[in-house]
């Protein structure tokens, strides 16, 4: 009986680590390029018993979110895989689905942490902007038309779910994950980028209420699976006492 309790305990342990994790994707389901988490389970057993059920961790979930226009003059997406590289100031670099930015004083074109994007300078006479299919940016100035500011050039891993998550829409590369291959854009079996447009995050909101009713029921049937094995130990404890 009390193998009955620690696995119905750990099954609610595992419950809560799920739950947890559905709360977060929530959290941040209206952030721009926000990639949700999945909990993964397993079983523990003794080699031919089942003991319980164990919380793995969680792992990152690419799926595409949908792409939305936007009103922000530098906002872009990314349709397909891929991420931009963002250098931060001490010469290090991120990855990101969310392709906010802004442009700062220095020509830079920037996210909300002040990161900037990597291959793109705007120069200060620049009346407008645009970006081909290609990633490739052009402004119009009082003198010239369609002079080239860079080119966006997609990053592309080996494993993106081995990626280290640096913040809610922010990664850095990892051993696991491998080096960055940067490609162009635009090509038949690249990814495009959509100028004017920002991506979704991919946590459906109606899916992740549904998912945190299923988890509070599991969580809910092994508290009675708890209670149901120390209602026995007491009744085995009152029989051995009388």
């Amino acid at each position: 009986m009390n193998r009955a309790m620690s696995a119905a305990a750990s099954g609610m342990a595992a419950q809560q680590s799920n739950l947890e994790t559905i709360a977060d994707n929530l959290a941040n389901a209206e952030l721009p390029g926000f990639k949700g988490s999945a909990e993964t389970f397993a079983a523990l057993t003794d080699g031919s018993n089942g003991l319980g059920t164990v919380a793995t961790g969680k792992h990152l979930v690419f799926e595409q979110g949908q792409l939305m226009k936007a009103g922000g003059p530098f906002d872009v997406a990314l349709d397909g895989q891929g991420f931009f590289t963002l250098k931060r100031p001490d010469g290090t670099f991120a990855y990101t689905r969310d392709g906010e930015f802004h442009r700062s004083a220095d020509g830079a074109v920037r996210n909300a942490d002040g990161y900037s994007l990597v291959g793109v300078k705007i120069p200060s006479d620049a009346l407008s902007v645009n970006v081909d299919a290609s990633g490739r940016v052009f402004v119009d100035t009082a003198n010239a038309k369609h002079v080239a500011a860079g080119r966006i050039r997609p990053a592309i891993f080996m494993s993106p779910e081995s990626l280290r998550p640096a913040g809610s829409t922010l990664f850095e590369a990892t051993s696991a994950s491998g080096p960055a291959t940067y490609v162009n854009a635009g090509g038949p079996t690249t990814p495009k980028v959509a100028f004017g447009m920002l991506e979704r995050s991919n946590v459906s909101v109606i899916g992740a209420m549904m998912e945190i009713l299923a988890a509070q029921r599991a969580y809910e049937a092994n508290a009675k699976g708890v209670q149901a094995a120390d209602e026995m130990l007491r009744v085995a404890d009152n029989i051995e006492r009388s």
